[in-house]
């Protein structure tokens, strides 16, 4: 029986806004005075996620998110000394949920699940303020817990980021499912630990990684209004 479902954040519940998309990318770069060509971000965006790709006990650190968003700035062209202070600053708005839209399916979906008693939790691998998410997208009343790994210190998928947000939602593992975007940090992390996962993946075209997920018993969902009746089932 499912008593909690726990969320990642980023991707999953909220998408950046055209701040974090090429052009955005290409003015923060031109208040430094550097140019770039916003039609490569796409590209650099690809290149830069294995920077993330890290090891199971890696400690939050700022400068890792810092050094992705760098690298990205150079693979659209960027260059010079100005490219640590485009990538922190890039790094300090990518916190303020002004600069982000809530998916369309999340309201509703995580009303259906509280009414029906469901325990909502949000673990998070950014620095973004998860109180200050609930209140900016009217999300109040819904979430049971929060665990940002910049507060707790280590990131996603180490066991005890999830093993803290279990504590604060009052459930054991096998009573608790995962949701996120990512195999590695979302999923892998979860199913270490005991929970349930479900991946998410808001695209039409299959997941290249769907039937090994299916063989461990983890489902795709395409929307998260596939969530609530895999909740009941």
């Amino acid at each position: 029986m499912t008593r909690a479902v726990l969320f990642d954040v980023d991707f999953t519940l909220i998408y950046p806004g055209p701040m974090f998309q090429g052009e955005g990318y290409r003015a923060f770069c031109a208040r430094h005075g550097v140019e770039v060509d916003a039609a490569l971000f796409d590209r650099a965006v690809v290149s830069a996620a294995r920077l993330l790709d890290l090891p199971e006990d890696t400690v939050y650190d700022d400068g890792i998110h810092v050094r992705y968003t760098r690298h990205i700035i150079e693979e659209m062209g960027g260059s010079g000394d100005a490219l640590d202070a485009i990538a922190r600053e890039i790094y300090r708005e990518w916190a303020a949920c002004q600069h982000f839209e809530l998916y369309d399916d999340v309201p509703a979906v995580l009303r259906e699940l509280h009414a029906a008693g469901i325990r909502i939790g949000l673990v998070s691998n950014s620095h973004r303020c998860l109180a200050s998410f609930q209140s900016h997208f009217d999300l109040q009343g819904l979430i049971s817990a929060t665990v940002s790994s910049s507060e707790h210190g280590m990131m996603k998928p180490h066991p005890s980021i999830f093993t803290a947000a279990l504590g604060l939602v009052g459930v054991s593992p096998a009573e608790a499912l995962m949701v996120g975007d990512s195999v590695r940090h979302d999923v892998e992390g979860a199913l270490q630990v005991g929970m349930h996962a479900a991946l998410l993946h808001r695209s039409s075209a299959p997941h290249p990684r769907e039937q090994e997920l299916a063989d461990k018993g983890v489902p795709v969902l395409h929307s998260l209004h596939d969530l609530p009746p895999l909740v009941r089932g």
